[in-house]
């Protein structure tokens, strides 16, 4: 058959582990026989990502604000255990997806994938749920330190003009550890819009949750910001139907779990890395959840939203066959090549895309998936629990 023509190249990160040899092997079963794939590839393995000091990640960041679309593979941020299973690392490197976030400024949306037959261990739950991720600051970008003596700890700003504003965060007694976090304004008011007008997009009510009970400066910044930003949106929600609220977390999590679900819940940068994972395990397994983060800009970056399975790649390393899902990899792939198509007007290609998400969900549907999900259907289909290469040999046939 004629091969789908592509005019611009996504950018292709490949990453670590397991997801690194189901990537491959997606791309040769499934993309590789029907599309003529172009593509700007960066190896952000850890070996790779260590012999280039790192700098290979900066550069498929900035190659995703050239070419405007990326896909990525799952990556490890090695801590210290993974300093010593690798032992040529030369530094703890920061987690990749943080400093593409950081360079492209943008806010990842989650949302799980529905197959009908996997019913969400919450029952009440009856339509997805997104989470919208802030994808800058906080903990990822924070400062820490040790100390080993009794002695006071500032926090202290000095501004360009030379005014300088200092408070004491705390005195101790002995050994201590401090940690310091940042955001800035035009961040968050990026992912005020981005959630704002997602919600517009997708004609979804959005939720908002900080802890500014606590954090009455911090997190009542975020509060402040959502809804100065909101009178800019508010007239088109009303024409729409839709709702926006703020509500405090420890609420917005009793709200989600009594919930029939449709709606979109916005979270700080490590508030939804958190219930991102509650929610997609809880309508099924980490390995069905989409995740894409949107630049202010119209940039685009497609991942699955879960790590790299090393428990399952250390039996592959021994020859075994895993049952690893790769639903998400391949939806990532779908969602870059949906992208692609729609900005360069080319038809066929989100065609296909949207093929090779239909050929995915009923190979669900019929029954045969991975371990991970045989002992979730309760429907009555039968089911045949099978190993990650018949799977993807399984949604072939059928694409």
């Amino acid at each position: 058959m004629k091969k789908i023509i592509m005019a611009v190249p996504l950018v292709e990160m490949d990453g670590d582990e397991m997801t690194r040899v189901l990537w491959k092997l997606i791309k040769d079963k499934l993309i590789l026989p029907y599309v003529d794939l172009k593509t700007e590839y960066y190896d952000l393995g850890l070996q790779n990502r260590n012999s280039t000091q790192d700098r290979v990640t900066t550069q498929a960041a900035n190659a995703t604000k050239k070419y405007g679309v990326a896909v990525k593979c799952a990556t490890i941020t090695p801590n210290k255990q993974r300093m010593e299973e690798y032992p040529e690392l030369t530094e703890m490197w920061k987690s990749p997806n943080a400093t593409i976030r950081g360079i492209l400024d943008g806010t990842v949306f989650r949302a799980p994938i529905i197959t009908g037959n996997i019913k969400p261990t919450v029952r009440t739950w009856e339509k997805p749920i997104t989470i919208a991720r802030h994808a800058y600051g906080d903990v990822y970008k924070a400062a820490e330190l040790i100390t080993g003596e009794p002695g006071e700890c500032t926090l202290t700003f000095r501004g360009e003009s030379g005014a300088k504003q200092s408070i004491s965060v705390a005195k101790v007694g002995g050994s201590a550890v401090w940690l310091g976090q940042h955001n800035t304004d035009e961040s968050i008011r990026s992912f005020a819009r981005a959630c704002f007008q997602y919600a517009l997009d997708t004609t979804q009510d959005l939720w908002f949750s900080t802890k500014d009970t606590i954090s009455k400066v911090y997190d009542g910044h975020f509060k402040d910001v959502f809804e100065t930003e909101f009178e800019a949106y508010r007239i088109r929600f009303e024409a729409a139907g839709i709702e926006f609220f703020y509500t405090l977390i420890d609420d917005a999590v009793a709200r989600v779990v009594r919930s029939k679900g449709g709606f979109i819940w916005a979270c700080k940068n490590y508030d939804g890395d958190v219930m991102s994972d509650m929610v997609s395990s809880a309508f099924g397994s980490l390995a069905m959840m989409t995740s894409v983060l949107v630049s202010p800009d119209g940039h685009y970056e497609f991942e699955a939203a879960h790590g790299t399975v090393t428990r399952h790649y250390y039996k592959f390393l021994r020859g075994e066959r895993t049952s690893t899902n790769p639903v998400a990899t391949i939806f990532a792939w779908t969602g870059a090549l949906k992208k692609r198509g729609e900005l360069d007007k080319l038809d066929d290609l989100q065609d296909f895309a949207c093929r090779l998400e239909a050929a995915s969900l009923n190979t669900l549907r019929d029954g045969v998936m991975t371990s991970d999900l045989a002992s979730l259907v309760d429907d009555g289909t039968a089911v045949r629990a099978v190993d990650s290469w018949e799977f993807i040999g399984e949604i072939a046939k059928r694409l």
